[in-house]
Protein backbone atom coordinates (compact mmCIF):
# COMPACT_ATOMS: atom_id res chain seq x y z
CA UNK A 1 0.00 0.00 0.00
CA UNK A 2 3.13 2.39 1.04
CA UNK A 3 4.39 2.03 -2.55
CA UNK A 4 1.17 2.21 -4.62
CA UNK A 5 1.09 5.75 -2.51
CA UNK A 6 4.59 6.74 -3.32
CA UNK A 7 4.50 5.77 -7.07
CA UNK A 8 1.21 7.99 -7.26
CA UNK A 9 2.67 10.95 -5.18
CA UNK A 10 5.66 10.98 -7.73
CA UNK A 11 3.49 10.43 -10.85
CA UNK A 12 1.49 13.76 -10.03
CA UNK A 13 4.61 15.11 -8.84
CA UNK A 14 5.82 15.29 -12.89
CA UNK A 15 2.24 15.78 -13.38
CA UNK A 16 2.51 19.00 -11.98
CA UNK A 17 5.78 19.70 -12.81
CA UNK A 18 5.45 19.34 -16.46
CA UNK A 19 2.78 20.97 -16.73
CA UNK A 20 3.72 24.38 -14.68
CA UNK A 21 7.61 24.17 -16.22
CA UNK A 22 8.49 27.20 -18.52
CA UNK A 23 8.21 25.86 -22.29
CA UNK A 24 11.13 25.96 -23.96
CA UNK A 25 10.25 28.11 -26.86
CA UNK A 26 11.37 26.68 -30.57
CA UNK A 27 14.26 28.88 -31.56
CA UNK A 28 14.24 29.82 -35.80
CA UNK A 29 16.68 32.58 -35.52
CA UNK A 30 20.58 32.95 -34.44
CA UNK A 31 19.19 36.02 -32.01
CA UNK A 32 15.75 35.51 -30.42
CA UNK A 33 15.38 38.81 -28.61
CA UNK A 34 12.31 37.90 -26.93
CA UNK A 35 12.54 40.25 -24.31
CA UNK A 36 13.25 43.29 -26.53
CA UNK A 37 16.73 44.31 -25.07
CA UNK A 38 18.74 44.16 -28.39
CA UNK A 39 18.33 46.84 -31.08
CA UNK A 40 17.84 45.85 -34.69
CA UNK A 41 20.96 46.63 -35.86
CA UNK A 42 22.65 45.42 -33.13
CA UNK A 43 21.04 41.86 -34.14
CA UNK A 44 21.30 42.10 -37.53
CA UNK A 45 25.11 42.73 -36.74
CA UNK A 46 24.93 39.64 -34.26
CA UNK A 47 23.08 37.61 -36.57
CA UNK A 48 25.98 38.09 -39.28
CA UNK A 49 28.75 37.24 -37.42
CA UNK A 50 26.73 33.71 -35.98
CA UNK A 51 26.36 33.29 -39.84
CA UNK A 52 29.70 33.40 -40.64
CA UNK A 53 31.04 31.26 -37.92
CA UNK A 54 28.50 28.28 -38.68
CA UNK A 55 29.52 28.79 -42.36
CA UNK A 56 33.70 28.92 -41.45
CA UNK A 57 33.80 26.68 -38.43
CA UNK A 58 30.70 24.51 -38.37
CA UNK A 59 29.85 25.67 -35.01
CA UNK A 60 26.29 26.84 -34.25
CA UNK A 61 25.80 30.02 -31.27
CA UNK A 62 22.63 30.88 -30.42
CA UNK A 63 21.19 33.80 -28.75
CA UNK A 64 18.21 34.05 -26.56
CA UNK A 65 16.54 36.69 -24.38
CA UNK A 66 13.40 35.84 -21.94
CA UNK A 67 11.54 38.25 -19.94
CA UNK A 68 11.27 36.25 -17.21
CA UNK A 69 12.15 32.61 -15.55
CA UNK A 70 8.81 32.59 -13.99
CA UNK A 71 10.35 30.51 -11.16
CA UNK A 72 12.16 28.73 -13.28
CA UNK A 73 15.68 27.40 -12.49
CA UNK A 74 18.14 28.96 -15.12
CA UNK A 75 20.14 25.96 -15.67
CA UNK A 76 16.94 23.60 -15.99
CA UNK A 77 15.63 25.62 -18.36
CA UNK A 78 18.18 26.91 -20.62
CA UNK A 79 19.51 23.12 -20.88
CA UNK A 80 15.92 22.49 -22.29
CA UNK A 81 16.12 24.92 -25.19
CA UNK A 82 19.43 23.82 -26.10
CA UNK A 83 18.42 20.53 -25.78
CA UNK A 84 15.19 20.81 -27.90
CA UNK A 85 16.37 23.11 -30.35
CA UNK A 86 19.47 20.78 -31.38
CA UNK A 87 21.93 23.84 -31.64
CA UNK A 88 24.88 22.57 -33.15
CA UNK A 89 25.97 19.17 -35.34
CA UNK A 90 24.86 16.07 -33.91
CA UNK A 91 27.96 14.29 -34.97
CA UNK A 92 30.32 17.48 -32.84
CA UNK A 93 27.53 18.62 -30.97
CA UNK A 94 29.28 21.87 -31.37
CA UNK A 95 26.67 24.11 -29.91
CA UNK A 96 26.23 26.92 -27.68
CA UNK A 97 23.68 29.36 -26.44
CA UNK A 98 23.99 32.67 -24.54
CA UNK A 99 20.66 32.66 -22.27
CA UNK A 100 19.72 36.10 -20.86
CA UNK A 101 16.49 36.51 -18.55
CA UNK A 102 15.61 40.52 -18.29
CA UNK A 103 13.37 40.56 -15.34
CA UNK A 104 15.65 38.24 -13.10
CA UNK A 105 19.08 40.14 -14.53
CA UNK A 106 20.51 36.49 -14.97
CA UNK A 107 23.04 35.23 -17.91
CA UNK A 108 23.64 31.60 -18.33
CA UNK A 109 26.41 30.63 -20.95
CA UNK A 110 25.17 26.63 -22.01
CA UNK A 111 27.99 24.75 -23.80
CA UNK A 112 27.51 21.76 -26.26
CA UNK A 113 29.25 18.39 -25.21
CA UNK A 114 31.86 19.08 -28.64
CA UNK A 115 32.92 22.84 -27.10
CA UNK A 116 33.45 22.08 -23.26
CA UNK A 117 36.98 21.27 -24.97
CA UNK A 118 37.64 25.61 -25.79
CA UNK A 119 34.27 27.17 -24.15
CA UNK A 120 35.13 25.70 -20.64
CA UNK A 121 32.98 26.41 -17.70
CA UNK A 122 36.10 28.81 -16.37
CA UNK A 123 36.01 30.32 -19.92
CA UNK A 124 32.23 30.87 -19.77
CA UNK A 125 31.96 32.44 -16.54
CA UNK A 126 34.74 34.85 -16.94
CA UNK A 127 32.96 35.85 -20.39
CA UNK A 128 29.92 36.51 -18.51
CA UNK A 129 31.88 38.26 -15.61
CA UNK A 130 34.03 40.42 -17.78
CA UNK A 131 32.39 41.13 -20.81
CA UNK A 132 29.31 40.94 -20.37
CA UNK A 133 27.95 42.39 -16.88
CA UNK A 134 30.04 45.59 -16.51
CA UNK A 135 28.76 46.54 -19.77
CA UNK A 136 24.89 45.48 -18.57
CA UNK A 137 25.16 46.91 -15.46
CA UNK A 138 25.38 50.14 -17.38
CA UNK A 139 22.23 49.21 -19.35
CA UNK A 140 24.62 49.24 -22.31
CA UNK A 141 22.91 46.36 -23.15
CA UNK A 142 24.12 46.07 -26.93
CA UNK A 143 27.90 46.45 -26.55
CA UNK A 144 27.26 43.74 -23.64
CA UNK A 145 25.79 40.91 -25.94
CA UNK A 146 28.32 42.04 -28.57
CA UNK A 147 31.67 41.85 -26.14
CA UNK A 148 29.33 38.09 -24.81
CA UNK A 149 29.68 36.85 -28.80
CA UNK A 150 33.00 38.26 -29.80
CA UNK A 151 34.44 36.56 -26.58
CA UNK A 152 32.31 33.26 -27.42
CA UNK A 153 33.51 33.31 -30.97
CA UNK A 154 37.01 33.96 -30.11
CA UNK A 155 37.09 31.36 -27.59
CA UNK A 156 35.83 28.56 -30.12
CA UNK A 157 38.84 29.60 -32.40
CA UNK A 158 41.09 29.24 -30.02
CA UNK A 159 41.51 33.33 -29.21
CA UNK A 160 40.01 34.21 -26.58
CA UNK A 161 41.56 32.13 -23.32
CA UNK A 162 41.84 32.41 -19.60
CA UNK A 163 45.09 34.41 -20.49
CA UNK A 164 43.45 36.69 -22.26
CA UNK A 165 40.32 37.35 -20.26
CA UNK A 166 42.05 38.23 -17.23
CA UNK A 167 40.84 42.06 -18.39
CA UNK A 168 38.02 43.16 -17.16
CA UNK A 169 34.90 45.05 -19.04
CA UNK A 170 35.54 45.42 -22.35
CA UNK A 171 39.28 43.91 -23.17
CA UNK A 172 38.62 41.39 -25.84
CA UNK A 173 35.73 43.59 -27.66
CA UNK A 174 38.25 46.81 -28.16
CA UNK A 175 41.26 45.20 -28.87
CA UNK A 176 39.41 43.30 -31.93
CA UNK A 177 36.67 46.47 -32.85
CA UNK A 178 38.91 47.76 -35.55
CA UNK A 179 39.95 44.60 -36.74
CA UNK A 180 36.17 44.03 -37.63
CA UNK A 181 35.20 47.20 -40.28
CA UNK A 182 38.28 45.29 -42.65
CA UNK A 183 36.02 42.63 -44.16
CA UNK A 184 32.97 45.00 -44.46
CA UNK A 185 35.29 47.84 -46.03
CA UNK A 186 36.65 45.33 -48.70
CA UNK A 187 33.19 43.98 -49.58
CA UNK A 188 32.24 47.73 -50.21
CA UNK A 189 35.04 48.28 -52.46
CA UNK A 190 33.50 44.78 -54.25
CA UNK A 191 30.02 45.92 -54.65
CA UNK A 192 31.10 49.33 -55.56
CA UNK A 193 33.35 48.00 -58.51
CA UNK A 194 30.88 45.94 -59.22
CA UNK A 195 28.28 48.21 -60.03
CA UNK A 196 30.36 50.37 -61.71
CA UNK A 197 31.57 47.98 -63.98
CA UNK A 198 27.72 46.98 -64.58
CA UNK A 199 26.58 50.72 -65.25
CA UNK A 200 29.65 51.39 -67.92
CA UNK A 201 28.97 47.59 -69.77
CA UNK A 202 25.00 47.67 -69.53
CA UNK A 203 25.09 43.99 -69.83
CA UNK A 204 25.65 40.96 -67.63
CA UNK A 205 28.88 39.59 -67.66
CA UNK A 206 30.57 36.83 -66.29
CA UNK A 207 32.82 39.29 -63.49
CA UNK A 208 29.59 40.68 -62.08
CA UNK A 209 27.82 37.52 -62.12
CA UNK A 210 30.69 35.90 -59.91
CA UNK A 211 31.38 39.49 -57.63
CA UNK A 212 27.14 39.16 -57.15
CA UNK A 213 27.58 35.36 -56.17
CA UNK A 214 25.10 34.71 -59.27
CA UNK A 215 24.58 30.88 -59.16
CA UNK A 216 27.37 30.49 -56.26
CA UNK A 217 25.05 30.32 -52.81
CA UNK A 218 27.87 29.35 -50.37
CA UNK A 219 24.78 28.51 -47.62
CA UNK A 220 23.23 26.40 -49.91
CA UNK A 221 25.96 24.30 -51.01
CA UNK A 222 27.41 23.92 -47.31
CA UNK A 223 24.03 22.95 -46.25
CA UNK A 224 24.16 26.01 -43.91
CA UNK A 225 20.64 28.04 -43.34
CA UNK A 226 20.47 31.67 -44.47
CA UNK A 227 21.92 34.56 -42.92
CA UNK A 228 18.38 35.22 -41.23
CA UNK A 229 16.92 31.83 -40.53
CA UNK A 230 18.11 28.68 -37.68
CA UNK A 231 17.66 25.27 -37.62
CA UNK A 232 19.33 23.04 -35.29
CA UNK A 233 21.68 20.17 -36.24
CA UNK A 234 20.91 17.90 -33.35
CA UNK A 235 23.88 19.17 -31.06
CA UNK A 236 24.13 17.43 -27.60
CA UNK A 237 24.08 18.89 -24.48
CA UNK A 238 25.26 17.91 -20.63
CA UNK A 239 24.78 20.84 -18.37
CA UNK A 240 28.26 22.49 -19.45
CA UNK A 241 28.82 26.42 -19.03
CA UNK A 242 28.12 28.87 -16.19
CA UNK A 243 26.03 31.34 -14.89
CA UNK A 244 25.63 34.60 -14.19
CA UNK A 245 24.24 37.84 -13.18
CA UNK A 246 24.14 41.79 -13.11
Amino acid sequence: MRIRYFCLIVLITVIVTSVFSLEAPLLNKRVNDFAGMISEKTEQQMTQMLYDLEVTDGTQIVVLTIESLEGEPLEDFSLRVAEKNGIGQKENDNGALLLVSEDDRKIRIEVGYGLEGVLTDLLSGRIIDNEITPLFQQNNYDEGFLAGVNAMIGAVRGEYTTESSSQSGRGFLSRYSNLMFIPFIFLFGIFRFASLLMIGRRRRGIIPMILFGGGLNRSSRSGFSSGGGFSGGGGGFGGGGASGGW
